[in-house]
């Protein structure tokens, strides 16, 4: 074999064994990149589901502390309006019971002495006064229910003249409701002589006070009115 074809043989095998050398490069290349791209997906996908899961289980997390929150609110405001309403509804009651009848949880004046007083001024004005004569504490609520003589009616009262508080009087004290009996300038009409005088102490009372008048009696007209029960004199003489 002459040297030329030796070295001919020579580069072909080194030629080929070049190739396959770059043909396994090639392959190894390829191979790793298939698994950096797979392992890249992989990885992305993992992470995104990660997130996914995230979002997810966060929102959920969101939703059912909302509805906790929900639950527990609706029930708060329907335990609380349970549990006041009844209470609401019994003081709405006790105040009501309260403001229509003031003498529920009053006593009552039962042992008292009474007079009736004409008085110099203001004209034609008589004076009630009541004392208490028992050992306790008793209250005048409201105003005098008031007949003067055959009168079928009672007076109305000067509703501005209602006290603030009811009027209580300690053992021995008194109370005073003012009567305008007539007009001072004669412009009453249907006056008549009165000689007798019964009141009762408000207009729910049932027992009478009949103090005497003087012996002439005196004129009423139909501008007659009352005062509420007042704790001074000057008070009740002021209408």
């Amino acid at each position: 074999m002459s040297a030329r074809t030796t070295r001919t043989r020579a580069q072909l095998l080194a030629a080929a064994a070049l190739t396959v050398a770059t043909l396994s490069l090639t392959a190894c290349n390829s191979s790793e990149g298939v698994r950096d791209e797979g392992a890249s997906k992989s990885s992305s996908s993992t992470s995104s589901t990660s997130e996914e899961g995230k979002g997810t289980s966060t929102g959920k997390g969101h939703a059912d502390t909302a509805a906790a929150k929900n639950d527990e609110g609706g029930t708060g405001i329907s335990s609380s309006t349970g549990a006041k309403g009844p209470r609401g509804s019994s003081g709405a009651g006790g105040a009501s019971g309260s403001a229509g009848d003031p003498s529920a949880a009053l006593t009552p004046c039962t042992d008292i002495r009474t007079t009736a007083t004409v008085v110099d001024r203001p004209l034609n004005h008589l004076l009630l006064t009541v004392t208490n004569t028992g050992s306790k504490n008793c209250d005048l609520v409201r105003y005098p229910a008031v007949r003067l003589g055959a009168a079928q009616s009672v007076p109305p009262a000067y509703e501005d003249s209602k006290p603030q508080a009811v009027v209580t009087l300690a053992p021995g004290e008194s109370g005073y409701a003012g009567v305008l009996l007539s007009a001072a300038d004669g412009s009453g009409s249907n006056g008549y002589t009165a000689r007798t005088l019964t009141f009762y102490l408000d207009t729910d009372s049932q027992t009478p006070a009949r103090p005497s008048l003087p012996k002439k009696g005196v004129y009423v007209d139909d501008s007659i009115r009352v005062t509420y029960w007042q704790a001074s004199m000057a008070d009740a003489l002021s209408w």
